[in-house]
């Protein structure tokens, strides 16, 4: 069985140090096939703070798929956040803002939602859904396909609907007729599952929303402590693992399964 490890909203400048050495341990004993890192990676996207996560990326010892999150472009200096909002990502994680990742059993697609002229909320224009749909066409019949986003496209209660990705509906729509299974996304430092295959109806097959918690900020909600996710593939089967750290250990322990239903006609 094969793994990734979704991490997200890192925000390097308030990272808990235990919780950055138990989630190395936790990728050592875990070896992902690839970590995701689905945005907000620093707190205000400092020279300082992206050298963190590059060397904490670093010694993840994991190949890393990245993409920059609201917190990830210059907040108060507007000259670089009009003119190279994502230059310190770039230099940190690589030139590509929306890496793509194919190997026998997973198919990893990444869309940037952040806008340089948008303070928090996301966007995913036409364009990127049309390139999305049509990368997952390609996909082999025994790829588990997941697109990485940074902002919700689903949320579980209207408390933080204002957050959800905007166009994100005409988004799950052609992205599920192409093929895809996840949408995988963070920003709101709350973990869960939900099946997007029943809050649109007449979606073309089964589809999961799978967002990821804060993995090392401080900045918690009350409703979950640190965590990251990790997905599993098998023989005909996936799921979705919820690691959270625990303060009296020190580490993460996983504390849910997700079985994810998938629609088996594309995959054999």
């Amino acid at each position: 069985m094969s793994a990734l490890l979704q991490i997200s909203d890192t925000h390097f400048g308030t990272e808990r140090a235990p919780v950055v050495e138990s989630l190395l341990a936790l990728a050592e004993q875990l070896a992902p096939e690839r970590v995701l890192l689905s945005g907000d990676i620093t707190q205000r996207a400092t020279v300082g703070q992206f050298a963190a996560a590059q060397a904490f990326c670093a010694r993840l010892g994991r190949p890393v798929l990245a993409i920059p999150g609201n917190h990830d472009i210059p907040l108060v200096n507007l000259a670089v956040r009009l003119l190279w909002p994502y230059a310190r990502h770039r230099r940190a994680f690589g030139a590509d803002l929306e890496p793509v990742h194919a190997s026998p059993d997973w198919l990893v697609v990444c869309v940037k939602t952040t806008r340089r002229w948008r303070h928090q909320h996301g966007q995913v224009s036409p364009e990127q859904i049309a390139r999305v749909a049509a990368r997952l066409r390609q996909a082999a019949p025994g790829q588990l396909r997941v697109v990485v986003v940074h902002q919700p496209v689903a949320v579980p209660t209207p408390r933080d609907a204002g957050d959800l990705l905007r166009g994100h509906e005409a988004a799950v729509r052609a992205w599920a007729a192409a093929g895809a299974d996840v949408v995988a996304g963070g920003h709101i430092h709350l973990p869960y599952v939900l099946p997007l295959h029943a809050l649109h109806a007449g979606l073309a097959r089964r589809m999961w929303c799978v967002q990821a918690g804060t993995a090392l900020s401080s900045r918690l909600r009350r409703e979950a402590n640190n965590s990251v996710n990790v997905l599993h593939r098998g023989a005909g089967a996936a799921r979705v693992e919820r690691w959270d750290f625990d303060e009296a250990t020190q580490r993460f322990a996983c504390v849910a399964r997700h079985a994810l239903d998938l629609d088996r006609s594309t995959h054999v």
